[in-house]
């Protein structure tokens, strides 16, 4: 990968790779803008196959949180980190190492947790750096804020797709039950939606999700073309790709997933068969909502939750210009995200 020819591409400000052997850290950290202020993003923690995948992940993420905060009115920019590990191998000193690479970027990049990351690993990553929010003893955990502005982004999409936002009797098919996922078909089924679960790991969630939520457990090939009204991607990225596109059985896609469209063309076939498509972006930016009231320095759980619940009507105002144009959802997003992003450096 021609790595000078890649963070150019999107207009990335910085990207630093770290490696400490002694404390067993090898990571990446893409500041993308720092237009709207600091960047904000989370740290995930993923065994990638290759130092290139990983650089290929954070810099679209990173470019996916510039938008995201934008999108969301946060006076942010947008930035993201990943660690190259096993989760099962992570230590303190690893943690820490990453703190303190954190510091050689002077502030313009402030982390938080992330996929396979938590808030104890973010105590150990504030003893050596101040550049971090989603601390226990503050905003805490992001990921049941995450879960409730997809809850509003899916009714949002619900109104669109079938005139009314009551998801009682929907059929909502979620893929991931992690974190965010377990909480947001808590969620749903509080609302008497019907639900079915799959996961490639982590068997007690969906366990719990079954005897909790009534959800139906179906394997995690089968819920790709489960027939439903909104399919739910929680899980990780590009899940929408010409394979599985032709598979789809729903009439909307909205979820807590990071990028789950592969690519402009794969946004443009999913958009020809008629499937909504609630921008990731736009949906899953509770959790950073949450962060970046800390992150601000004035944590206000009530204005954090106005912000989480104003997604429902991002979402409705997107979907609903996509119907009139007959453009994709993603391409009238990013074009919206761009123009509160260049509003600011106006």
């Amino acid at each position: 990968m021609n790595v000078i020819q890649e963070i150019t591409k999107y207009g990335h400000e910085k990207i630093l790779f770290v490696n400490n052997e002694k404390a067993g850290l090898k990571a990446i950290i893409a500041v993308h803008s720092t237009v709207r202020g600091p960047a904000i993003g989370g740290c995930r923690l993923l065994p990638y196959a290759s130092e290139d995948e990983a650089l290929f992940d954070v810099l679209r993420l990173s470019r996916g949180m510039s938008h995201k905060n934008a999108a969301a009115g946060l006076d942010f920019g947008g930035g993201k980190s990943v660690i190259i590990a096993d989760p099962s191998q992570k230590t303190e000193a690893m943690f820490e190492a990453f703190g303190e690479a954190m510091n050689a970027l002077n502030g313009c990049y402030i982390t938080a947790e992330d996929v396979n990351t938590d808030c104890d690993d973010a105590l150990i990553i504030a003893r050596k750096t101040k550049h971090i929010c989603g601390l226990p003893h503050i905003s805490g955990d992001p990921s049941p804020f995450t879960a409730i502005g997809v809850y509003q982004g899916i009714k949002a999409t619900a109104k669109v797709a079938f005139g009314s936002d009551n998801l009682e009797g929907r059929t909502i098919a979620v893929q991931g039950v992690g974190k965010v996922g377990l909480d947001l078909c808590k969620l749903l089924a509080a609302e008497g939606a019907k639900l079915y679960v799959a996961n490639r790991k982590n068997k007690a969630n969906l366990d719990i999700a079954a005897e909790k939520y009534g959800a139906t457990i179906v394997s995690a090939d089968e819920i790709l073309s489960q027939e439903c009204d909104i399919f739910a991607p929680c899980a990780l990225g590009a899940i929408v790709n010409p394979t599985t596109i032709p598979n789809f059985k729903c009439k909307a896609i909205a979820g807590a997933a990071n990028n789950v469209i592969l690519d402009l063309a794969s946004g443009e076939a999913l958009k020809a068969r008629g499937i909504l498509y609630a921008p990731d972006f736009i949906i899953n930016a509770g959790g950073v909502i949450n962060a970046a009231g800390e992150a601000a320095g004035n944590y206000n759980e009530e204005e954090v939750l106005k912000k989480v619940n104003n997604i429902y009507n991002t979402v409705e105002h997107i979907l609903t210009e996509s119907q009139k144009t007959g453009e994709p959802e993603g391409v009238i997003a990013e074009r919206f995200a761009e123009e509160c992003i260049n509003a600011a450096r106006k």
